[in-house]
């Protein structure tokens, strides 16, 4: 959230990805940064145990999420 939050002040247009699991914290950095509200990708939690397939799965799904985003 730090990350493309900062992007998106300096200009960039930018999205955080997120798992399922960590969004109550992604709302409230964004709050804290003075971006209520602020949209971002989620996908399952966890991947750290995802096999090759599971990632790709993943990928494609905050993929679609992130243009989304990007073009709305």
């Amino acid at each position: 959230m730090h990350d493309s939050i900062t992007a998106e002040l300096a200009g960039v247009p930018a999205v955080a990805v997120l798992t399922d699991r960590f969004t109550s914290i992604g709302d409230l950095l964004a709050e804290a940064r003075g971006f209520p509200g602020y949209r971002y990708a989620v996908i399952a939690h966890p991947v750290s145990l995802d096999d090759a397939d599971a990632l790709r799965v993943k990928a494609d799904e905050a993929l679609r999420q992130c243009l989304e985003l990007l073009t709305s």
